[in-house]
């Protein structure tokens, strides 16, 4: 099995850029606009065309902090997320194969140092560009997700973790008080990135009430994820010029329910004086489901 190994990027790594930078951006990000009736996005998949939306959105601009330049390394279970150095010994990650073989063994061996994990199931992986045209999967091309949202739900968390365990597995770790958490691995797969990073919030700054269930319809099921409505109290943080051996580790849902960190939303969003000339963002993240017995 190929390693990798992993450890908090701070300001000071040789992933940080030598010109000076801002401690924080000011950009505008995209939030669901509450209504009465439950909002419902139907999938590419579903649709065979473009993805269509039934609620409406509203952006405001909201200052994003360096999260290179705290003190302290984010943390997945204070602030929902975690930005690491994990090079991959994997080179081509347009690959299907190479993903679904050595990539995903990678992602495996760090999550279980990350957690101390008994086991981790790896359920899906996306890739996504701006480049207008959208990165290549086999369910078609995806360009970033402009939306801010959260992959998973009180509900729909515990359902994808039956779906990928079993549900009697998932009825024996419950019964033996195991923990599952949902975390995604977000990858540049080409780097250092200077279009449409990641904006991710700060967990403990997102009140329940701003969670707004939304059904995901699929050919074949209807799933449910949470977009995010606006609070000026909520507070955010991206990684600038990401490289091709950082990786952020995102909380989709966590199975405890003790003050940590559940949910985290993120979205993709534009740099004030992004250049349009720059190469465009190339990602890949893998889904997982993470098991601490």
């Amino acid at each position: 099995m190929n390693q990798i190994s992993s450890s908090f990027v701070s300001a000071g790594s040789a992933a940080a850029s030598p010109r000076q930078r801002p401690a924080e951006v000011v950009a505008p990000l995209t939030f669901i606009t509450p209504q009465a009736q439950k909002p419902v996005f139907y999938s590419q998949a579903f649709t065979g065309g473009k993805a269509q939306y039934r609620f409406a959105v509203e952006e405001h601009p909201v200052p994003i902090a360096d999260m290179r330049r705290l003190v302290e390394a984010p943390s997945l279970d204070r602030e929902g997320f975690a930005l690491r150095e994990a090079p991959s010994w994997v080179r081509n990650l347009h690959d299907d194969d190479a993903v679904e073989g050595a990539y995903f063994r990678e992602i495996a061996a760090l999550l279980t140092r990350e957690f101390g994990a008994s086991r981790v199931a790896i359920f899906d992986a996306t890739r996504r560009s701006d480049s207008g045209q959208g990165a290549r999967n086999r369910d078609g091309n995806r360009g970033p997700a402009s939306r801010i949202h959260v992959d998973y739900t009180a509900r729909s968390g515990p359902q994808r973790a039956r779906d990928v365990l079993g549900s009697q597995e998932v009825a024996r770790l419950e019964a033996e008080g195991a923990r599952l958490v949902q975390v995604n691995v977000w990858r540049p797969i080409r780097g250092p990135v200077r279009r449409a990073p990641l904006a991710l919030a700060d967990a403990r700054s997102v009140k329940p009430e701003h969670l707004v269930a939304t059904d995901q319809i699929f050919p074949d099921r209807v799933g449910e994820i949470y977009h995010l409505a606006y609070d000026p109290a909520q507070r955010w943080y991206y990684a600038p010029e990401m490289t091709v051996d950082e990786v952020l580790l995102i909380k989709g849902w966590d199975s405890l329910e003790d003050g940590r960190a559940q949910y985290t939303p993120h979205s993709a969003f534009q740099l004030p004086e992004q250049d349009p000339g720059a190469p465009p963002r190339e990602s890949i993240e893998v889904r997982t489901i993470v098991v601490i017995e």
